[in-house]
């Protein structure tokens, strides 16, 4: 029988951590370790999930759970505030990191960078581990080059910390590499209301809803002579992120460096 994975799961209370870890759990080669947040401490994660215990407690210290549990990797679902520091404590106890979470800029990916080179320990980075999204951002990226008139429109439950999300700042960043710089619409418009006409990403407008009910929606919509070209994906439930992170989880040792994109390992 295959040695299972080692995992910590950080962020395990959360609704992205508990939805992974039920998830992970039902994986024949992966196993839970140990599991950190801040909240829940001390309840056993097969409890709070709906199977029998595990004896895994959820506990509050990262470094001390990895020198602890000894886990070969660990995913990170907490929240943008943390998420880099977060990063850095497990790649200088050099375990590696499957990241699903957003709130990393260019400066802080180069810096992790130097340090993954440093303790020879990779780093995954997925904006989103749903496969139909990650088809979404590339067809998106050749739509672009036709059609250079792009607004992108985010959706996200109303818990959601940062805007835009993660996935639409890797869609910009795609697009914009097909896409000239420059603005769009009347060159002369203003907004009565401020931020009426969304954020502005080398000249493509970005727009954040949050909403109760939602999971996470995005539409890239491009406009053209006579027509729109509406491209859109719909996240329905959190599960639907459990094969990419799975794809991620089986690759990771393979990786060096930063990698950035689940379209990476397809």
């Amino acid at each position: 029988m295959t040695e299972k994975i080692k995992i910590l799961m950080n962020g395990a209370a959360g609704k992205m951590g508990k939805a992974m870890c039920a998830g992970l759990m039902q994986e024949p080669d992966m196993q839970i370790v140990a599991a950190v947040d801040v909240r829940q401490i001390g309840a056993d994660i097969g409890l709070i999930n709906g199977f029998e215990a595990t004896g895994v407690l959820i506990e509050d210290n990262l470094e001390a759970a990895i020198k602890t549990a000894k886990p070969q990797v660990v995913v990170e679902f907490t929240n943008p505030q943390v998420v880099f520091k977060n990063i850095k404590i497990a790649l200088q106890l050099k375990v590696p990191v499957v990241v699903g979470g957003t709130g990393l800029d260019r400066t802080n990916i180069l810096e992790l960078e130097a340090l993954s080179q440093k303790f020879a320990t990779p780093v995954f980075i997925a904006p989103n581990f749903a496969l139909g999204a990650v088809l979404m951002m590339r067809f998106a990226k050749e739509a672009a080059a036709y059609f250079p008139q792009v607004e992108v429109i985010e959706r996200h439950h109303d818990q959601k910390l940062d805007a835009p999300s993660g996935t639409a700042l890797k869609t910009l960043e795609m697009i914009s590499e097909v896409r000239p710089i420059f603005a769009q619409g009347n060159a002369n418009e203003f907004e009565k209301i401020n931020g009426a006409r969304g954020g502005d990403y080398q000249g493509i407008r970005v727009h954040s809803m949050r909403l109760p009910g939602y999971v996470a929606t995005q539409e890239v919509v491009f406009g053209g002579l006579g027509q729109i070209l509406t491209i859109k994906h719909d996240a329905m439930a959190r599960e639907s992120f459990l094969p990419g992170l799975v794809l991620a989880l089986r690759r990771i040792f393979e990786l060096s460096g930063v990698v950035v994109g689940l379209e990476k390992l397809l």
